[in-house]
């Protein structure tokens, strides 16, 4: 079936049944909202969830299972006077608050882990089934829960109690994400539509083009939250790249078509005079007709429109989808889980824009019909065509003029061109990655904040970010302590740690000698099991009450299996969340291997943060040598079949990878050189690259099958001046609204917030950049330089020898003037 006609029948369809299609869209934006999970309630900020199972800190904290962690979530609550040691009361109102939490779903135990050396704030910590948390309100639940139960106790005056840790800071973060996605929502869309009433210089268009983009965005909002209940992880700026991407490039489809319909519009405004003043109904009959249909031109120039474009938008629609779905070959989930919800979110706005934007025009215009025709009633004269869009239909304006330069002059503009691109893409180089542990700070001011600082207040051990060594033997260490000597020495002697603390000196300072330990061993029993306050005679009085508690802290590096040891360690690099300490983990884990050899172990594992974000790190890297010519050579196929040649994917894809290193070096620039940041965030350039490639070739396409359409008629320079007069100003309205979207973005919920920072500005910058520049003058000189074999290998039928001249740039006359020559020139026939 021709594509031209499905589009047609589309396009028919949306325009005769106008108000169904409306009340459809409305009432599944209604549906998704009140049905469906938020997004913000299924965000996950903390990266290292996203490390796939056979990444070695993964398998590291599967070794540690026999410590009893695993199927457990454990939540600190921290209780703490204003002022002064906490008194009787105190200790009276948190055992009992101790018993309440116990009642909350999903609570197996909660233990008291002690009361600070300074005497004024105690610790419990609540650990929770991990067994119900494939539901999406599992973490929020919990957590307000246990914050429920605290406001019920009523604590007495001037002691408070307060959630913390990773799943307190996650459900506060999601909160937060909640809130601060709604702004970038509603901030987005006033921008666009402000934007848009300069462009149009009418509000009802503006509101018209950006309607579709805002009822997608509260569709594809909740069908993604839907998803993760399912198992897909969604990440904070997936949430928010998500808003910006259905209103943004929701936006562009509304501009390719309303551009179009306007054009249409304009060449049907001699034949249609006719259509303007009341028929035999007289005023009445005709408001009311005009009020049911739209004006016969009217209705042809949606239709067409939606003919014409049709394929356009859904082929730019396509590329995105290509390109967001070859993450899933990704093994980093944090870029595998970005495929479906930035699919199915293009994919709603691919039907929207088919089928809810002409909807809305059609309405528009009959509405305006209405109008005029009252204004004809009243005033006696016919206002101007209802459906007229502002401005002149015959001249090209600015970017005609900058047009007739391009094909005049295409070497020149290609040289300084790719030379420009060529030295920004040089600060690439300077290029540093960081932010691989994601956003795990608590929001300014929330509980998890408060809770977080007085655990590091008070109980700064707590607080402490260890990195752990685990070792498993095949035999008890109870039974043959010796291991643990060797283990220890070993450690010491590669020069990777600052501390070492196991079974042998479980508190720092004081030790045990492996005699010493499988003494207290035999005698008391496996350490966990023993009671915090020491009997009044341990062993017929043998073992006095200093060794029982410090036989009895090496619970927390013994597992009950006996066989499973942990040693906590300080990296000599620094901070485990530190560049230096990532980049020393490579010697860490060969210090760990060489010390599992020399005690004989079975099994090693290295876990914490800096292994995790090495993890990261190396898999990111991994990914992106995989994606990246994956994503090239299915946006390549996909321009290949829309522009029917072999040819022009090549050079399109060129000048989108040229843009991208530009970008990505501008963004080098401007924010480690010029403003001292550490690094970029580790997901910008995949990230950068998958936008920019898919969004890139959007505009790619529209200019491309613009003169790809002129070109029937008009020898090819003809048709390149043309094509880039009439789509330059749909193709910078477009780029300035999506680039507009992320620097909302950037503005809105950047702040302190590197991640959206950084990827924020850095998409703006190269859209500017490939839209003022790739699209509107790189791509068209290289059209003209390359003539008919841009269309390769799809023929190009020639009537006269000196029409291949015209159509190369080589040299020759240009052709005459005029229908005639516009039919046998050099434009031909495409195939």
């Amino acid at each position: 079936m021709d594509v031209d006609a499905i589009y047609g029948a589309i396009g028919r369809f949306s325009v005769r049944f106008r108000w169904l299609v409306l009340l459809v869209w409305i009432l599944g934006a209604i549906a998704a909202s009140t049905q469906l999970p938020s997004l913000g309630s299924v965000t996950q900020g903390n990266n290292q969830k996203f490390l796939p199972a056979n990444a070695p800190s993964s398998k590291a904290a599967d070794l540690a299972a026999p410590f009893g962690i695993a199927g457990q979530e454990s939540i600190p609550v921290v209780a703490a006077t204003s002022g002064g040691p906490l008194t009787g009361s105190d200790t009276a109102a948190l055992t009992s608050l101790q018993k309440s939490l116990a009642t909350v779903p999903n609570v197996t135990k909660v233990l008291d882990a002690g009361v600070s050396t300074d005497g004024q704030a105690e610790q419990l910590v609540v650990l929770a089934s991990i067994a119900g948390s494939g539901n999406p309100s599992y973490a929020t639940n919990l957590v307000d829960g246990l914050r429920a139960k605290i406001s019920q106790e009523h604590l007495p005056a001037g002691l408070s109690a307060h959630v913390t840790g990773d799943l307190a800071v996650q459900v506060d973060q999601q909160k937060s994400s909640g809130n601060t996605g709604n702004k970038v929502q509603s901030l987005s869309v006033l921008f666009v539509i402000l934007l848009l009433v300069l462009i149009f210089r009418s509000l009802t268009l503006a509101i018209t083009t950006v309607l579709p983009a805002a009822l997608s965005v509260t569709i594809a909002g909740p069908l993604v939250a839907e998803a993760a209940k399912h198992g897909l992880q969604v990440s904070p700026i997936a949430q928010l790249l998500l808003i910006v991407l259905v209103i943004g490039a929701g936006t562009d489809y509304g501009l390719f078509l309303v551009f179009r319909v306007r054009e249409e519009l304009r060449a049907a405004d001699h034949e249609t005079s006719g259509d303007n003043f009341p028929g035999k109904g007289g005023v009445l009959g005709s408001v009311l007709a005009d009020f049911a249909h739209p004006r016969p031109a009217a209705r042809h120039a949606i239709v067409k429109s939606v003919t014409r474009v049709g394929e356009s938008i859904s082929a730019s629609a396509a590329t995105v989808i290509a390109a967001v779905l070859t993450l899933l070959v990704a093994s980093f989930s944090f870029y595998a889980d970005l495929a479906w919800p930035f699919a199915i979110a293009v994919g709603v706005i691919l039907v929207a824009g088919l089928t809810l934007l002409p909807a809305l025009l059609s309405i528009r215009l009959s509405l305006l019909a209405v109008k005029r025709s009252l204004f004809k009633a009243m005033f006696g004269k016919p206002k101007l065509l209802p459906w007229s869009i502002q401005g002149s239909g015959n001249s090209t304006g600015t970017w005609g003029r900058v047009a007739g330069r391009i094909v005049r002059h295409p070497v020149p503009t290609l040289m300084i061109g790719v030379v420009a691109f060529g030295g920004l893409a040089f600060a690439v180089l300077g290029y540093t990655a960081a932010g691989f542990g994601g956003d795990t700070t608590p929001p300014a001011g929330s509980d998890s904040a408060i809770g977080q600082a007085l655990l590091t207040k008070h109980f700064p051990q707590s607080a402490a970010n260890p990195t752990s060594l685990i070792f498993q033997f095949k035999t008890p260490v109870c039974t043959d302590p010796a291991p643990l000597a060797t283990l220890d020495s070993s450690l010491r002697a590669s020069g990777e740690f600052t501390g070492i603390t196991g079974p042998l000196n479980p508190v720092g300072g004081i030790t045990l000698t492996p005699a010493q330990f499988a003494g207290l061993c035999g005698a008391l029993g496996p350490a966990k099991l023993l009671p915090a306050t020491p009997p009044k005679s341990i062993d017929g009085g043998k073992i006095p009450a200093e060794a029982y508690l410090l036989y009895k802290a090496t619970a927390n590096y013994v597992a009950p299996d006996g066989r499973t040891v942990q040693i906590s360690t300080g990296l000599k690099a620094g901070d485990p969340a530190s560049t230096a300490a990532m980049d020393a983990v490579p010697a860490v884990r060969a210090a760990t291997t060489a010390a599992q050899k020399a005690s004989g172990a079975t099994a090693s594992g290295v876990g914490g943060e800096a292994p995790a974000l090495y993890d990261i790190s190396q898999i990111s890297t991994s990914d992106l040598k995989h994606i990246f010519p994956i994503a090239i050579l299915a946006i390549g196929f996909l321009l290949a079949l829309v522009l029917r040649s072999l040819v022009a994917p090549l050079y399109l894809i060129a000048s989108v990878g040229l843009s991208y290193l530009a970008a990505l070096g501008l963004s080098v620039i401007v924010f480690i050189k010029i403003g001292g940041s550490g690094g970029l965030e580790f997901f910008m350039p995949f990230l950068m690259f998958i936008f920019l490639l898919a969004l890139g070739e959007d505009y790619n396409i529209l200019v491309m099958t613009r003169i790809r359409e002129e070109a029937h008629k008009l020898p090819l320079r003809e048709a390149v001046a043309k094509a880039v007069g009439i789509t330059g100003t749909t193709v910078t309205s477009a780029g300035l609204v999506l680039a507009g979207s992320f620097i909302v973005l950037t503005v809105a919920a950047g702040g302190s917030n590197s991640q959206v920072r950084d990827i924020g500005l850095g998409l703006a910058l190269g859209i500017l950049m490939d839209t003022f520049l790739v699209r509107t003058l790189l791509v068209p000189s290289t059209v003209v330089l390359l003539g008919r074999w841009n269309w390769w290998p799809s023929r190009l039928r020639m009537d006269q020898a000196e029409e291949e001249a015209t159509l190369t740039g080589v040299g020759g006359p240009a052709p005459a003037a005029g229908p005639a020559a516009a039919a046998g020139a050099a434009g031909g026939e495409l195939r």
